[in-house]
C-alpha cells in the first residue's frame, strides 16, 4: 500500500469538529497530516486532535501561534505536550521559543517558531512597527535567532526557504510553509505565496494547504492534484 505523502499538511479551517471529520473522511487515505488552528480551537480542536490521531492515525499541527511571558508558555505548553500532537507553533521571539521547548521537555511534540506570517509584507510591519528592512531579510533573522534558542523548526513564506536554508545553524530543521496557491487559485489574504512545486523546491519540509482544497467543489480531485505535483518533486 503506497503511503500518504506527509509533506501536504491539510488545515482543517472549517467551522466544528462535524465538518473536519467529514473532510478528513473525503480525503481518506490520501492525506496524513492535518492542521488545527486557532479558529477550531472553540469549536472542539483540541477533541478533533485527539480523535484524528487516536482513531485514524493522523499525525496533528496544532497552530496555537502562542504569545506570553515564559511561565505562561512553558506551563501551556507542558500541558499541550501531554496530548500526541506532532508539532506546535509559538511566536518566534527566542524568549519564547526557550519557554516552549523547555515545557516541550520529554516528549516528542516539535516547536515550530513563527517569523512574519505570510498575510503580511512591508506595509504591514511598518504599520506595527517593525524595524526597518526587507522581510526576506528579517525572517531568516527571526529563524536565526529561533534556531538557536532551540526551536525545532520554523514557520515561513515559500519565498523565504531558501534563505532560511543557508543559515549556518538551519541543519536538520524543519521549515513549514503556508502561503501555498496552486495556479489559478485565489490569494485571499495571503501576500508571499507560490505554488507547491516551488516550495518544496525553495527548501520546504512541509506545505499548509487550506482554503484551496476546503473552498473547493470537489476538495478530494483538489487534493490528489496538489498530490500529483509533490511526485515531480
Amino acid at each position: 500500500m503506497t503511503m500518504p505523502d506527509d509533506r501536504l499538511i491539510v488545515a482543517l479551517d472549517v467551522p466544528n469538529i462535524i465538518t473536519g471529520l467529514d473532510l478528513v473522511k473525503q480525503l481518506n487515505t490520501s492525506v496524513s497530516f492535518y492542521k488545527i488552528g486557532l479558529g477550531m480551537l472553540t469549536s472542539g480542536g483540541l477533541a478533533l486532535a485527539n480523535e484524528l490521531k487516536a482513531e485514524h492515525g493522523k499525525r496533528i499541527f496544532l497552530d496555537m501561534k502562542l504569545f506570553d511571558i515564559s511561565a505562561t508558555i512553558e506551563a501551556a505548553v507542558k500541558g499541550i505536550s501531554k496530548f500526541d500532537i506532532d508539532f506546535l507553533t509559538v511566536h518566534g521571539d527566542p524568549s519564547v521559543v526557550a519557554a516552549a521547548k523547555n515545557g516541550a521537555s520529554g516528549s516528542n511534540l516539535a516547536i515550530l517558531a513563527v517569523t512574519i506570517l505570510t498575510s503580511s509584507d512591508r506595509t504591514d510591519l511598518d504599520a506595527a512597527l517593525i524595524k526597518n528592512g526587507e522581510v526576506q531579510d528579517l525572517v531568516a533573522e527571526r529563524a536565526f535567532k529561533a534556531f538557536e534558542a532551540g526551536a525545532d523548526g520554523v514557520i515561513a513564506s515559500p519565498q523565504e526557504c531558501m534563505a532560511i536554508r543557508s543559515l549556518p545553524n538551519a541543519t536538520n530543521k524543519l521549515i513549514v510553509t503556508p502561503g501555498i496557491r496552486p495556479l489559478g487559485a485565489e490569494f485571499g489574504d495571503q501576500k508571499r505565496v507560490a505554488t507547491p512545486t516551488q516550495a518544496i523546491l525553495n527548501g520546504a519540509d512541509h506545505i499548509v494547504v487550506g482554503r484551496p482544497i476546503v473552498d473547493s467543489h470537489n476538495k478530494k480531485l483538489a487534493t490528489v492534484k496538489i498530490l500529483d505535483e509533490l511526485k515531480l518533486v
